[in-house]
């Protein structure tokens, strides 16, 4: 028999539930944010083995390198069909084989870029990294700078009509020593002179500590301008946690400065994959 005593009771929980979930997803990382770059754990097991890891422990997206050029068509049928059972997708990829910093060279990127388009739609990947190419002989940095954002202007004609976001990824010069890009400040100098959404920067944390540090207050400043961050501690490239990164702090800033985009874990786990990726998500959604 329904009371005016448990009648209350039941509006009042139903009037909590809502409350409950709202807050949860206003409050935090949330679960469907995280992802875990494939290539990290190459010497784990075959890419399918490490693709149930990666569901086991919770993750929901995946990155790639370049698996996806070495993969027959029953590959590609077999991978993509256990990934939809999985209900996991791919949120971005790399593979082009050319760079945006050449002064000489940005037809060639764009060329690139173009046939790389209709894999990411195959794979329904709504990201492709894109990397600046060496230091040029004989070219000034200014002139690799200028380049850049001109080549990247175009290449932002190319992605916007795709449904595609071009996210541009420095690299730390004790990793690749002749890379042009070497750091964030000079990606934002980018994407911010491109201005376009079609065009964003990868922050990688790993790289950015090792080849400059202070990465709390370029989140602060340029956070509009990042569309994916990759994950790993400095040195070893280990889970957060094994290194010198606080990345309590650093999680803590991403909720309080609103950031929605993909955060993926891009490391060599110390311990148990399924365990040790896990454990990394739960974390990061805890801070």
């Amino acid at each position: 028999m329904l009371t005016r005593r448990s009648f209350a009771q039941l509006i009042t929980a139903a009037l909590a539930l809502p409350s409950i979930s709202l807050a949860e997803s206003d409050k935090g990382l949330a679960a469907s944010q995280f992802s875990v770059m494939m290539w990290a754990l190459n010497k784990q097991g075959t890419f399918e083995q490490n693709l149930e890891r990666v569901a086991q422990a919770g993750y929901r997206h995946i990155e790639l390198v370049e698996e996806f050029k070495h993969w027959s068509d029953d590959d590609k049928r077999r991978i993509q069909a256990r990934m939809a059972a999985l209900g996991i997708s791919v949120d971005a990829m790399a593979g082009m084989t050319t760079g945006f910093a050449n002064p000489t060279g940005g037809g060639a990127f764009l060329a690139d870029l173009k046939a790389l388009i209709p894999t990411a739609r195959q794979l329904q990947c709504k990201q492709i990294i894109l990397l600046s190419g060496k230091r040029i002989e004989g070219a000034s940095p200014q002139s690799q700078h200028n380049a850049s954002i001109e080549t990247l202007k175009r290449a932002a004609e190319i992605l916007g009509p795709a449904g595609i976001v071009g996210v541009i990824e420095p690299i730390d010069r004790l990793e690749n020593p002749t890379i042009y890009l070497d750091g964030v400040t000079e990606a934002f100098e980018m994407t911010k002179s491109v201005a376009s959404p079609s065009i964003k920067v990868l922050y990688d944390i790993y790289h950015e500590q090792r080849g400059f540090g202070n990465l709390i207050e370029k989140l602060d400043n340029n956070i509009a301008e990042v569309g994916l961050i990759h994950v790993a501690d400095v040195p070893g490239r280990h889970e957060p946690g094994t290194g010198e990164i606080n990345y309590n702090n650093i999680y803590r800033k991403l909720v309080q400065l609103n950031y929605k985009n993909i955060i993926a874990m891009e490391f060599y786990p110390t311990g148990d994959v399924v365990k040790t990726l896990q454990r990394a998500r739960e974390e990061a959604m805890k801070a």
